[in-house]
Formats: C-alpha cells, sequence, structure tokens
C-alpha cells in the first residue's frame, strides 16, 4: 500500500480522542492510576494505529516501534522494583522508623513546609538524583508530616520541589549532564545559567511554603500526639544511629555514581542484614506464630518485605499506615503505565503526529521570546505525549540547536530551557514515569501534590518571562563572565517578544 503523509485532519482526531480518554480518565475516576488512565493511554494508541495503517503504515512496523520503545522502559522499570524492595527492607531494617523519630524531635511543624523542601534540595543536589531522594529522607519526612499532622499533599509537593531542583542544579545528575550535551553547551557554563532562574524560583516556592506553614493547622495535642508517636516507635523498633548507615552507603554509592539497580538493591540486602543484627524482634513479631526454625523464618520475613512489603501491627493507627508499605509488588502497577504510556508514544511517533507537532510550532516562532516559548511549550508537549523525562530533552533539543545558532543565541540558552520545562514538569504529569515513581514513593497522588510543588511550575513560568524580556539571554561568542543582560539587549537578534 502506498504511504500517506500524515495531514492536519489526522493531527485533529488524534488530538481530540488523546484529550477527550486522557480528560475521561482523569475525571470520571477517583483511582485512574489503578487502570482507566493505563487504558485510555492504550486506546489512544490504537486509535493512531488504524490511522497509521490508513496512511499505509503495517501492523507490523507499528509493533516493532512498540517493542523497541518499550525495551528503552527496562531499566527505569527494574529500578522502580527495586525501590519497593528498598523501602520494604529499609523499614524492618529499622531505618525509616529511626528517620521518623529524628524528624519528629528535630523539626518544627511551624517551618516543616519550608524545611523539608530545603533538605530534599540540599540531599539532591549532593547525590544528583530526585529519585532517590523521594525514596529516602523524602519518605522520612512524609512520615514526620504525619506525626505533625499536617497536610502529606504539601509535604509531598514540598520534597518534590526540593527533590527537582536539586537535582536541576546538581553536576552528577543525568539531565543535567544530558541537557548541555544536546544543546552543544558546557556543563558548569549550563548549571551557572540555569542558577538565574532555578534559584529565583526556589526562592518563590520557599515563601509560598513559609505562608502555608505559619497557616498550617497544628492541632493543639499534637505534642502530645508526636510523643506518643515517638514512644511507639521506640517500643516497637530499635531506634539507634547505626540504623542510618544503609541510608548513608545508598547517598555514597550515588555520590560515586554506582549505577541505581545495583546500589539499591545492596543496600536492600545491607538492610536485610541490619534487620537481622538489631530487629530481631520486629522480624518476630512481623511473621507471628511461625512452625518454621527460626533461620527459615527470618529468611521468609526477610523475603516478604522484599517482595511484598512490610507490614505494622503496633497498635497505633499512625505508625501503622506510615510503616505498613513497601515491596516489590507495590510498584507493578507502575510499569504497567509506562508500559501503556511508551506503547501509545510509540505509535505517535511513528505515524508523525509528534513530528507534525513540532513543525507547526517551528513556524509560528518569529522573536527570541516566542523561540523560548516555543522550546518551552515543545519540552513541555513532549513531556506530555511521551510521559518520559528524557526525550523531553532530547527532541526539542535537537529540533531548535540550529534555530539557537541561527538567532545568535548561546547554547546555554537552549540547554536551560529544556530543563526549565523538561525536567521539572516531568513530576507533574500523572503518567510520566517521574510522576508514576513520586507518587508511589510518597504514597500522595501527582494531582493531589502537584498544586503545591511550587517549584515545577513557577520555574516554566519565570523562564518565559525572561525570554519575552530578554533578562539573562546570552549570545554567542561571548564568555559566560562577561555576559550581561545590556549585551543581550544590545544584540539586535535579541529583541524582545
Amino acid at each position: 500500500m502506498k504511504l500517506r503523509n500524515f495531514s492536519a485532519i489526522d493531527a485533529v482526531l488524534v488530538a481530540g480522542v488523546l484529550l477527550a480518554l486522557i480528560a475521561g480518565s482523569l475525571s470520571l475516576f477517583d483511582d485512574p492510576m489503578s487502570g482507566p488512565l493505563q487504558l485510555a493511554l492504550i486506546m489512544v494508541g490504537c486509535f493512531a494505529a488504524l490511522i497509521g495503517m490508513k496512511n499505509g503504515i503495517s501492523w507490523e512496523q507499528l509493533e516493532r516501534e512498540v517493542i523497541a520503545t518499550n525495551s528503552k522502559t527496562i531499566a527505569p522499570i527494574f529500578i522502580f522494583l527495586s525501590i519497593g524492595v528498598l523501602i520494604g527492607s529499609f523499614i524492618i531494617a529499622g531505618t525509616v522508623p529511626t528517620l521518623l523519630y529524628a524528624g519528629v524531635s528535630l523539626l518544627s511543624p511551624g517551618f516543616f513546609y519550608p524545611l523539608a523542601c530545603i533538605i530534599s534540595a540540599i540531599v539532591s543536589i549532593c547525590i544528583g538524583s530526585s529519585w532517590t531522594t523521594a525514596a529516602t529522607i523524602g519518605v522520612g519526612l512524609m512520615g514526620t508530616a504525619h506525626g505533625f499532622g499536617l497536610s502529606p499533599e504539601i509535604t509531598a509537593g514540598a520534597v518534590v520541589a526540593g527533590a527537582y531542583f536539586g537535582d536541576k542544579m546538581s553536576p552528577l545528575s543525568e539531565t543535567t549532564n544530558l541537557a548541555p550535551a544536546v544543546a552543544g553547551a558546557d556543563l558548569f557554563d549550563h548549571i551557572r545559567h540555569m542558577a538565574w532562574v532555578s534559584v529565583p524560583s526556589l526562592i518563590i516556592a520557599l515563601v509560598l511554603f513559609s505562608i502555608l506553614a505559619l497557616k498550617a493547622d497544628v492541632h493543639g495535642d499534637s505534642v502530645a500526639n508526636v510523643e506518643a508517636l515517638k514512644a511507639q516507635l521506640a517500643s516497637s523498633f530499635n531506634i539507634a544511629w547505626y540504623n542510618l548507615i544503609p541510608l548513608v552507603a545508598l547517598l555514597t554509592l550515588s555520590v560515586r555514581k554506582v549505577a541505581a539497580f545495583p546500589a539499591i538493591m545492596l543496600c536492600s540486602v545491607l538492610a536485610c542484614v541490619f534487620a537481622v543484627l538489631f530487629q530481631m524482634p520486629v522480624i518476630e513479631r512481623f511473621m507471628g506464630e511461625s512452625e518454621l526454625a527460626h533461620p527459615l523464618m527470618v529468611v521468609k520475613a526477610l523475603w516478604t518485605v522484599m517482595a511484598t512489603g512490610f507490614v505494622s501491627q503496633t497498635g497505633n493507627e499512625v505508625v501503622d499506615s506510615l510503616l505498613s508499605r513497601g515491596g516489590m509488588a507495590g510498584m507493578v502497577f507502575m510499569a504497567f503505565l509506562v508500559f501503556c504510556s511508551m506503547m501509545m508514544t510509540a505509535v505517535l511517533e511513528r505515524i508523525g503526529f509528534i513530528r507534525f507537532l513540532l513543525s507547526l510550532i517551528v513556524r509560528s516562532v518569529h522573536s527570541v521570546g516566542a523561540l523560548i516559548g516555543a522550546t518551552l511549550a515543545t519540552s513541555l508537549g513532549v513531556n506530555v505525549l511521551t510521559g518520559d523525562q528524557y526525550l523531553s530533552l532530547v527532541l526539542p533539543g535537537q529540533m531548535w540547536k540550529e534555530e539557537y545558532k541561527r538567532r545568535g543565541l548561546a547554547a546555554v540558552n537552549l540547554s536551560r530551557t529544556i530543563e526549565d520545562a523538561g525536567t521539572v514538569t516531568s513530576s507533574l504529569i500523572p503518567w510520566n514515569a517521574c510522576a508514576v515513581y513520586m507518587a508511589a514513593t510518597l504514597g500522595v497522588a501527582t494531582l493531589s501534590y502537584a498544586p503545591f510543588a511550587f517549584f515545577n511550575w513557577i520555574n516554566p513560568i519565570i523562564a518565559l518571562i525572561y525570554g519575552i524580556f530578554c533578562i539573562k539571554i546570552m549570545p554567542l561568542h561571548a564568555p559566560e563572565n562577561d555576559r550581561s543582560d545590556a549585551q543581550a539587549l544590545n544584540n539586535p537578534a535579541l529583541s524582545p517578544g
């Protein structure tokens, strides 16, 4: 069959079905991530496949594209599963309970939200990973918020905001290295240039978190509740500083750039060793009456925790809700969502829908402000359509690279802009792998924490304002330290708007 070009009518039909099904799944169901959203993504992919077959693309070609695209998700999915193992093993080892105990002892509810953001940012800068930050410090902060009776949604937003600021500004981060590599910029020039947008965004976010913290409804009996929580943790677990050694080991491996999956699994095994050494009563209570010999009982307990998660049965509702989690099985739905998202992405890419949209955007760019806005929109659009953070950097970076050169703009403008919209918005789109991970790890739905992830949506807004008014837009062929706003505005290629 003769191939036909992807037409504007095809694009309207695909876009209409995509918006209708995704919006419908999000609005009609209380928990769309449990299956309705995945079905919507599959149905969009199937409809797009029909359009492709109408245009002469065989199902075999589409199927090969789906398989090739999904093969790229294997590594992230293994990390998802390993994080479930990590959380379960860190709980039974006393690592998470010790973090909770320290959190409620050291942090104040009056400053909790901004402190949660700052702590997450510092850890993320040090290790270069928003995911590891959320799975370790983030889990502890979520438990501390419960202890104070504070909002889990706002706390999750603070953790996500801080984690993504740190991830964005860390030279150890994969995305921070990828963006300048794609755009052709120097890594440290890229980080310095990002600071002009990221630091003001974080300051505004911290002000908003401070306002929320001051207005937080802290119950009068919160002190008594916190003391009860600490007493229950101390009676249920052996709370000690050495319980944090598996966490320190994980952070150390992250700083040394050890691959995520082996690092997480190794530290999970280390946590199990610590559980045997220091938390044997916890293991025995977890298993209850068992006919197995003691060594086999211990093995089964640790195996169960890593496979299906830890179940706390202290009788304290707060403690039990905080510590009954983890396990590889709890992360399986994430793989389900990622596979469905990648099926849709592969078909949309193969039939030409994504290329068609990008070509429309290119035609509408007539000024620097429009170019920055178009780059932001492209990165955000790729995030929405593909659910892949890395593609939201690579595709727009490749697409706009020559256009930035043609207009006399330094590559750091492009690398900063694709991070401003690509990296930070990935955690706000429910079907994006980053958002799925954050929701599963922190125990708060994406659409519930997204309004409070202030940094993540303020950052692209400030980036757009900078573009419109040519603030900190750097021309080509000038040293980073010598480039000023005046130079930028005096460059004829950099007219505002």
